[in-house]
């Protein structure tokens, strides 16, 4: 059987017990993996790029640069974070825990997964989790 694609994921309205199927789990765990490699592409890119870049002579120059840099890091930053997430959720196919809620243990839903293939969380999950985070921080 050919590979499921975006569209077949969107258009899925199977049965609550053929939800993430092994064609699912195979479906997302190609899409965490391709993510996964798209950004240790780009950190590696950056590591040498800010080895091969020389220090400008200039003050402005050089605190021009500095910006650069450092706006680079907090985005790789940002993305080393997001790889932590696609490895647990690489570990989750492994252990048959993907696609289900962390608090209810029900379904996350295929679009949702397809947003954020990283979600642990089903959408009332979430927001529940974010009505009391405000409820706290007020």
């Amino acid at each position: 059987m050919a590979k499921l694609t975006e569209q077949d994921i969107q258009n899925w309205n199977g049965a609550e017990d053929d939800y993430m199927n092994a064609e699912h789990l195979e479906f997302f765990q190609d899409m965490l993996i391709k993510l996964q490699n798209e950004l240790i592409a780009k950190a590696s890119l950056t590591t040498n790029n800010m080895q091969d870049n020389e220090h400008a002579p200039d003050p402005a120059d050089r605190a021009s640069q500095e910006e650069e840099y450092a706006l680079e890091l907090r985005t790789r930053d940002r993305e080393r974070k997001l790889l932590a997430k696609i490895q647990e959720s690489l570990r989750d196919i492994e252990e048959g825990d993907y696609g289900y809620c962390r608090d209810t243990g029900e379904p996350i839903g295929l679009k949702r997964l397809l947003a954020r293939p990283t979600a642990t969380l089903s959408v009332e999950a979430q927001e529940r989790r974010e009505r009391i985070k405000k409820q706290y921080a007020d």
